[in-house]
């Protein structure tokens, strides 16, 4: 299965849908196999008086509220329907991540998408993740700023979600348990979730990465194991891909430069076409895990490996030994591993310097 490779779009179109449609075409030109948008209503997501993050306050007014940024980043329900025409056109995945419930129900109902991102923010959002859970849809679950048990509760809710019709049982911890310990959750778990791991931090320091830490997920959880990305550049998402990521998601921009919270922890249009060169050529590499002989390999055998020959001429009848035999290449006469069942047998024929023994 190939690296599903996600352009992070994000909020990088400024509320601008003209922007939004060129970030699309810069996806679509760079190879990737979705572009993820993200879809709230600012009203319902934070309060008017919440101050910005640390990272967003390196761009724009710092004592703007989180609430006018995200205002002034809002797209129309009609945009985004828009935008997912447009990229059906184009022949690229939409996706969309929902901050709030009309924004959920509006990308499942209205936009009828198969497959949603739960973002790291609302992982111990339990109701909200239920809601993801209870749409069907495949799930693409981000775990910045989590630990492995509350990675677990998400999962276990998931899996109530995935399992339990509306009212056949309540929401609470005891029944979530039951349904990440049941035969089906797990199944349905297995099916239709990947997790991500992800630091929360713009950008994250090399040093807080932790991609080990796939491998780790990916075992103790059973799971497809992927990864968010928010380093500078593009050399950890691929490695993250060598150690078996199987979704790649990194952050994009027309100008790194620009106005806006997510465009100095984005790649610019060169870097995302680098990338995802980086990223197949890698999972090429990557092969399979027998060791076995490639067949590009096959015709340097003969050329590279050595075999037994004549280091001086030899009589009929002569007795080899290790005066007037030695391991040289050409590999196209007997192996180095019949050196000792050689030595002290006749010579069935002359040998010339250099030839092999046959």
């Amino acid at each position: 299965m190939s690296v599903y490779v996600i352009a992070e779009a994000g909020v990088n179109h400024n509320g601008s849908i003209d922007l939004a449609y060129k970030l699309i075409d810069l996806a679509v030109e760079a190879n990737a196999d979705a572009i993820k948008f993200q879809t709230f209503v600012a009203d319902s997501l934070v309060t008017k008086t919440a101050k910005k993050a640390g990272y967003q306050m390196d761009s724009g007014d710092a004592d703007e509220s989180q609430y006018s940024m995200l205002k002034r980043l809002e797209l129309t329900k009609p945009q985004f329907a828009d935008l997912q025409g447009y990229c059906h056109a184009k022949g690229i995945d939409f996706l969309s991540t929902a901050f709030d419930q009309v924004s959920l129900d509006f990308l499942c109902i209205d936009l009828k998408l198969a497959k949603l991102k739960i973002p790291s923010g609302e992982l111990t959002n339990a109701p909200f993740v239920l809601e993801h859970a209870r749409t069907g849809c495949d799930l693409i679950v981000s775990t910045g700023m989590a630990d492995i048990e509350e990675i677990k509760a998400a999962l276990s809710v998931i899996a109530f979600g995935y399992t339990t019709k509306h009212g056949k049982a309540d929401p609470n911890m005891s029944n979530f348990e039951k349904a990440y310990l049941s035969f089906e959750g797990q199944n349905l778990l297995t099916k239709k979730v990947t997790l991500l791991h992800c630091t929360t931090e713009y950008p994250t320091p090399l040093e807080d990465v932790n991609l080990l830490a796939i491998d780790s997920m990916r075992q103790l959880f059973g799971l497809e194991v992927g990864y968010s990305d928010h380093t500078q550049g593009l050399i950890v998402p691929v490695a993250a891909v060598a150690l078996g990521a199987t979704v790649i998601e990194k952050h994009f921009t027309l100008d790194c430069s620009m106005e806006g919270p997510d465009h100095s922890a984005s790649l610019g249009p060169n870097d995302l076409k680098a990338m995802i060169v980086a990223i197949r050529a890698t999972e090429l590499a990557l092969g399979c895990s027998e060791k076995k002989v490639t067949s590009s390999e096959l015709q340097n055998r003969s050329v590279i490996r050595k075999s037994i020959v004549a280091t001086s001429a030899i009589k009929k009848g002569e007795l080899y030994s290790s005066a007037n035999i030695g391991i040289m290449r050409p590999g196209t006469g007997l192996s180095p591993y019949r050196y000792w069942e050689i030595i002290g047998t006749r010579a069935n024929s002359e040998v010339e310097v250099g030839e092999t023994i046959e």
